[in-house]
């Protein structure tokens, strides 16, 4: 008969003991409903164990193939308590280039670190319905475009003071140019970062930053302020991204972040030492996704654009020129003072081609507007219409044109 579902362990005991004496093992197996092979099986775990040998265990099997090493799991858990913050897909590349050899896949550094508990479900949020910037560039070389803001304050160190970092990135290797807690956020401080910046890296192509000062005003003619004046008088080009919009520097974002994890969390103060060694750890250890799982050192370049100091004057090729006052921001048109920015003061601006009895206004390699020879009205141009330079004009002539002075457009004399 077969084993009934009530009583299948006592079913089982009582075969085991009549199997020890029977003398026709066959007939017994038969009356139980059992084959042989299944009969030997439980006689002999009755041998082996006794009563406790009578259950039923479980079929997982007790190793596998490629089961991980007993040294393998605690390396992963070291490299995992020694990054707290880093997934397994960057656990995985620091273990790959610490052991070169055979790497276990991702899944089991998942799987590892979850019976660990040392992972945490991530939360998914629907992406927003927004674009880029309608003219965002995407990096296609070192120092294509570097990105900047300050990272969001927070109260640090024994003095709790307020601490805002500025940081700047290069877009294409996610290289961390700078992270400084700086003493406040005026335009000379941040200059005097710039310079040593472009000191040690070089010149970029473009500057992206959101449109908080330093960086841009609000009021200000195409949002210039008197620190992005100075880039484009140095010959780089600006990127803004939208009011209200920090996905159009999400990277940049991104990289504020694991700040926030990193650094803030720990209410680190004014430590540039704790803040330099982040950055190094962030740049020659840390892999990263978006460039294969490299870290940014191996793939940033200083820029081949050097920095030779500041300009005194900027050279318009023939155009003819006219002096920003330094306090009102005006120039002078037949005897006419005609507002401007009194960012650009101090600089000088050219007068360009004639569009009927509109006369460009130009600055370095911006388009400023156009100046009405006739009226003496000033017409910004379009912000919204972008070009290369960030700002463009009205038709695609200047479009050309623009590039044509980028190419010519050099400063006269430095120091």
């Amino acid at each position: 008969m077969p084993w009934k579902e009530t009583c299948k362990m006592d079913q089982r005991i009582e075969f085991a003991m009549k199997a020890l004496t029977t003398d026709n093992f066959s007939e017994l197996c038969k009356a139980y409903g059992i084959s042989r092979r299944v009969g030997y099986k439980w006689r002999e775990r009755f041998v082996a164990e006794g009563i406790s040998g009578m259950q039923e265990q479980s079929r997982r099997p007790n190793s596998h193939a490629n089961e991980l090493s007993e040294a393998a799991v605690c390396e992963i858990i070291r490299l995992k308590q020694a990054h707290p913050h880093w997934g397994p897909r960057k656990i995985r590349e620091l273990y790959r280039r610490k052991h070169p050899g055979d790497t276990p896949s991702e899944s089991s550094f998942k799987r590892v670190l979850e019976k660990a508990g040392l992972t945490q479900p991530r939360k998914r949020r629907r992406a927003a319905q927004s674009g880029r910037l309608a003219a965002g560039r995407k990096a296609e070389a070192p120092n294509d475009i570097w990105t900047v803001d300050f990272k969001g304050w927070w109260f640090g160190g024994q003095d709790k003071k307020r601490v805002e970092p500025l940081t700047v990135r290069d877009e294409h290797s996610r290289m961390i140019l700078e992270l400084r807690a700086l003493d406040n956020a005026r335009t000379d401080t941040v200059k005097s970062c710039f310079e040593a910046l472009f000191e040690n890296h070089g010149l970029p192509r473009a500057i992206r930053s959101d449109n908080g000062p330093p960086f841009a005003s609000t009021n200000g003619l195409h949002g210039l302020s008197r620190l992005s004046a100075w880039w484009l008088a140095l010959g780089i080009d600006l990127e803004r991204g939208r009011p209200g919009c920090p996905q159009d520097n999400g990277a940049h974002e991104r990289m504020h972040r694991d700040i926030s994890r990193e650094l803030q969390s720990r209410r680190i103060g004014r430590d540039q030492d704790a803040f330099d060694q982040w950055r190094e750890e962030y740049n020659t250890e840390r892999p990263h996704e978006a460039i294969g799982m490299a870290v940014p050192a191996e793939r940033y370049t200083p820029s081949e654009q050097s920095y030779q100091g500041t300009p005194d004057e900027l050279d318009y090729e023939g155009l003819e020129t006219r002096k920003v006052h330094r306090r009102r921001g005006t120039i002078t048109y037949h005897k006419e003072s005609i507002m401007l920015s009194t960012c650009l003061g101090g600089w000088e601006v050219g007068l360009g081609e004639y569009t009927g009895d509109l006369q460009e206004v130009w600055f370095a390699n911006l388009l400023l507007g156009h100046l009405d020879t006739e009226t003496l009205a000033f017409i910004p141009s379009d912000p919204t219409r972008e070009t290369a330079a960030s700002v463009a004009s009205p038709d695609s002539a200047t479009l050309r044109r623009t590039k044509q002075r980028k190419s010519k457009l050099k400063p006269k004399s430095q120091h």
